[in-house]
């Protein structure tokens, strides 16, 4: 209805951004005047939205597959139409980036020997970016207030605290805020999650800004490492990736080399890896929050000398096999829960 109303085709992800109060109304009384019908496909894409509308006699249909501006057909009344030129934040080349050479090895070596000159502009618009949504969230009312909950419990330590400043992030761009964030691996919620914790732990341990983005490096680079598997969407809710990303972020600023981060990853996989995404709403800083401190638990293990081993579950012997393992689970084991997730949520 929002679309109909006032949505700007031509503006990519940002199609209903700029909808004015009287497209908002109008919007409204659409939804009281048209009948809409939401309902899951049976498409064997990974991801698929068709949309049809009748009207004044006539029928129009749209077809999205793959990722969320990828338009691959328009039909009017059965009769395919041309396809306008590719979105403002379209790729010209849809297929994924080949990530086959990457490793918790050569991340680890690129983030100990990156010239900062190519990435601090990206990196600091990270921290500005998203520090300010997540001191949003922790200032004011949004949301369902993970952020804010969290810091009234007891006296929260700086772990507790830097997951609840990423959960903050998410309680205001969840409730409606409208600041921008910095993504990561597609995400808002992800972008959070890697980012936030690192810097919050980073300011309060005093650390130089070098430090802080070639820790970044790290957790950015570690949670786009999980997500190569486990593919662009799928129902393993992606905020688990990135609060491991994070933790290792945190164990770099403390000095922790490869095999710190390679058993962080492995301990915290060990025990959230099944999270399921059910959509963007509130609980997505709940899901953020406890990411972020499974992250951290994973690296408390190690340097308490603890570890799991392969045959725990889905752990196999060797980082990158268990993050294969659960790109596994993820992108060809849960493809079933997908299909229930959406059909509780139009109530089938």
């Amino acid at each position: 209805a929002a679309g109909l109303a006032g949505g700007d085709e031509t503006a990519g992800l940002q199609v209903i951004a700029r909808i004015t109060p009287e497209q908002r109304a109008a919007a409204a009384a659409l939804l009281k005047q048209c009948h809409f019908t939401v309902c899951p496909t049976k498409s064997d894409k990974v991801f698929y939205i068709e949309v049809v509308l009748t009207a004044d006699g006539g029928t129009a249909r749209a077809v999205i597959e793959d990722f969320h501006t990828n338009l691959t057909r328009l039909e009017r009344d059965g009769v395919p139409a041309p396809l306008p030129g590719a979105a403002p934040d379209r790729p010209a080349d849809t297929a994924q980036t080949d990530r086959t050479a990457m490793s918790v090895e050569s991340i680890l070596d690129f983030a100990a020997s990156a010239d900062l000159e190519d990435v601090r502009g990206l990196l600091e618009r990270q921290i500005d970016c998203n520090m300010a949504i997540a001191e949003e969230g922790l200032r004011n009312p949004w949301g369902a207030q993970v952020g804010r909950t969290l810091l009234r419990t007891g006296q929260p330590d700086l772990y507790t605290r830097a997951a609840a400043a990423a959960a903050a992030g998410s309680d205001a761009r969840m409730g409606g805020c409208e600041l921008p964030v910095a993504i990561v691996s597609g995400s808002g919620n992800q972008g959070l999650t890697a980012s936030v914790p690192v810097i919050v732990y980073a300011r309060e341990k005093g650390l130089p800004q070098e430090a802080l983005l070639r820790a970044l490096l790290v957790s950015n680079l570690i949670t786009i490492h999980q997500k190569t598997g486990i593919g662009r969407l799928s129902a393993f809710c992606g905020a688990t990736s990135a609060g491991v990303g994070a933790a290792c972020g945190i164990a770099w600023l403390d000095g922790g080399g490869y095999e710190e981060i390679a058993h962080t990853i492995v301990n915290a996989l060990a025990i959230l890896s099944g999270m399921v995404c059910d959509g963007a709403k509130a609980s997505c800083a709940a899901k953020i929050a406890t990411a972020v401190q499974n992250g951290l638990l994973g690296y408390r293990l190690f340097c308490n000398g603890l570890q799991f081993y392969a045959g725990d579950g889905i752990v196999t012997k060797g980082v990158e096999n268990t993050i294969a393992n659960v790109g596994r689970l993820a992108n060809r084991g849960m493809r079933g829960t997908d299909c229930e997730i959406l059909d509780i949520m139009v109530g089938r």
